[in-house]
């Protein structure tokens, strides 16, 4: 069965039991963000609030925040034809008849991949203008949060211009500001941020039209990583299994998606910049306010019993990791044909992706691996990825503990450890030296082990933990994590642990503020990676400069302690978790399973921790 709209998706959820109703009302202000973070932490249902406070508009969460609804909504179909697709690209040159006729079935579902023009639609059923956007159920999800925000907006451009370069459907959070202005995150590296640089060139405003539910293969396709130029609305349709239905406008604006729930139609200007958040985001961190543009919005579709989607984010693993992954197996096939050297390429959700990937490349000749590296960091949007591993050996990128394994077994850290200063980063990464400016880091891993890795931490005979540290652990085969002095109390602990004669022979040191990450992967990856800068927190026993050449000599260490400057982690108040604690029976009857504290200990009100407590140094 195709899922043409989110009530179909409802529906099949229902039937399998993977829905869950919520009858009482419930505060769209941190209390349903704070309800949908314990459910989703232990693996419970999608969660449908039925009376929303405030709004006439029920409100859906935790569509997609396990495995097993993921392949509900979407299922094998997509998979395997993406590979059939990647197998004929390969295999149908020179085309046979005996080959034609072994793929046939790709015409047949290409066929009905497109879209198609309905007369009408329950989209239709009513309209506002100018409307209220006070009247949606939109969620406010962390305590420093800026105000309420979108997070499920399917935001539809098109390339300004006769020069045209097609259509963007992309997913940018928007911050409501009033009844008729929200914010438009449009972060780097991002289609509709092109298509508004572009009309700002021109001084013209940028019309666009946003979505709220709709087919769910709508989601995939605006935050699938595709090359700028490929129509997210035809992988839209390919996924969904049918052409995509779309009702014109009556007041001329874009087509509208015949079945969403909502759409916000009207124009984002020239040149005018509103501050935007803070917003606790998908890293586990605040990101801070900054000027984004600014969506002035004319008009407000829906349906007459329309339903408002609603995902949440903080800390891995939520909705868009699991999102990920899948979308990870169903474009995987596609990265040979697009980079051939790369075999495979894994980015890591624990991390907020962007933070670390590793990659099997083909190594035919020496260094050619550094190349293939080159090649990943140029290609949309794993540009922004911020550390990279790299062999030549197929294995499971998925087991991560194992493939840094394997790595440290084989790097050599005089030639194969790269670090680039000055590049660009993920907007949401604060670990940079300014916005969207940071680091990168390149470790090669590649031909036989050169050396034997230890696996349990013994201190030499005769020799005492170095000052500071607490404790140290292995995470994993020539990984230590080791719980040193809080950055505040010693900013260069990192540069002077990697020489302390207790840890030689461990070539990968990781100082952290809490050495109990060493037993957990999922919290190792996150503590790890979102608080280190490669250009500014590695360092190695002894480092030579050799031909413009920076040769490293092991231990290396990783500082992974929390900076000043850092946003802080993402975590309810205590008045919010006490409220959902003591509405939890009567929130679900006939019970729910939960993680009451998914973010840690909750923030007491009458103490705020600061967003930042100093700003980052100057290089």
């Amino acid at each position: 069965m195709n899922l043409t709209s989110l009530r179909d998706l409802i529906d099949l959820y229902r039937r399998e039991g993977e829905i869950v109703e919520v009858t009482a009302p419930v505060n769209p202000y941190l209390e349903i963000a704070e309800i949908h973070r314990r459910v989703i932490a232990a693996g419970g249902p999608a969660l449908l609030f039925r009376s929303p406070k405030g709004s006439a508009f029920p409100v859906v969460t935790n569509l997609f925040g396990t495995m097993r609804r993921i392949e509900l909504a979407f299922g094998r179909r997509p998979v395997d034809f993406v590979r059939q697709i990647a197998r004929a690209a390969t295999e149908l040159l020179p085309p046979t008849p005996a080959k034609l006729w072994e793929f046939r079935g790709l015409v047949g579902a290409g066929l009905r991949v497109g879209l198609r023009r309905d007369s009408s639609g329950p989209i239709l059923d009513a309209v506002q203008s100018p409307p209220d956007l006070t009247q949606l159920p939109v969620l406010t999800l962390s305590p420093d949060d800026g105000g309420p925000f979108v997070t499920l907006p399917l935001v539809y451009t098109e390339h300004p211009g006769p020069d045209g370069h097609g259509h963007n459907l992309g997913m940018y959070r928007m911050q409501v500001f009033d009844r008729q202005t929200t914010g438009m995150h449009w972060q780097i590296g991002k289609g509709g941020g092109f298509h508004h640089a572009s009309a700002e060139r021109k001084n013209r405003p940028l019309p666009v039209t946003v979505f709220l539910g709709g087919p769910p293969a709508m989601i995939l396709g605006a935050i699938a990583p595709l090359p700028e130029n490929l129509p997210e609305l035809l992988l839209s349709s390919l996924l969904m299994g049918e052409r995509l239905g779309r009702t014109p406008d009556p007041a001329g604006g874009y087509p509208l998606l015949s079945q969403a729930e909502f759409a916000l139609a009207g124009e984002v200007p020239p040149i005018l910049r509103r501050s935007e958040g803070p917003f606790g985001d998908h890293y586990g961190y605040y990101s801070m306010a900054h000027e984004f543009p600014v969506f002035n919005v004319r008009r407000m579709y829906h349906r007459r019993d329309a339903i408002y989607p609603a995902t949440v984010v903080a800390q891995p693993r939520q909705e868009d990791y699991f999102i990920g992954e899948y979308l990870q197996e169903l474009l995987s096939p596609l990265f040979p044909l697009v980079m051939p050297s790369v075999r495979d390429i894994w980015s890591y959700g624990e991390t907020g992706f962007h933070s670390l990937a590793a990659a099997v490349v083909h190594e035919r000749y020496s260094r050619e691996a550094l190349g293939s590296a080159f090649r990943i960091l140029g290609e949309g949007q794993l540009a922004l990825t911020k550390f990279l591993l790299i062999t030549d050996t197929p294995r499971n990128l998925k087991d991560f503990p194992g493939t840094l394994e394997h790595i440290l077994a084989r790097a050599d850290f005089s030639t194969d450890l790269f670090i680039f200063d000055q590049t660009a980063m993920d907007t949401l990464d604060y670990t940079g030296s300014a916005m969207n400016r940071g680091s990168k880091g390149v470790l090669l891993g590649t031909g036989p082990a050169k050396r034997r890795l230890p696996r349990i931490f013994a201190l030499p005979e005769g020799a005492g933990l170095p000052a500071g540290v607490t404790a140290a652990d292995a995470f994993c085969d020539g990984c230590l994590v080791v719980s040193g002095p809080a950055f505040e109390d010693e900013p260069g602990a990192v540069a002077r642990l990697v020489s302390a004669p207790a840890f030689a022979g461990w070539p990968l040191i990781v100082v952290a503020d809490d050495v109990s990450i060493a037993r957990d992967p999922q919290r190792f990856l996150w503590a790890t990676f979102t608080r280190f800068a490669p250009g500014a927190d590695i360092h190695a026993a002894r480092t030579i400069a050799r031909r413009h050449h920076l040769s490293y000599e092991p231990p290396i260490g990783i500082d992974a302690r929390m900076k000043p400057w850092y946003p802080k982690e993402v975590r309810p108040l205590k008045s919010t978790a006490e409220i959902v604690d003591a509405r939890w029976k009567a929130l679900f009857p006939q019970g729910m399973a939960q993680n009451p504290r998914p973010c840690g200990p909750p923030e007491d009100d009458n103490a705020r921790i600061p967003l930042q407590r100093s700003v980052a140094p100057k290089e």
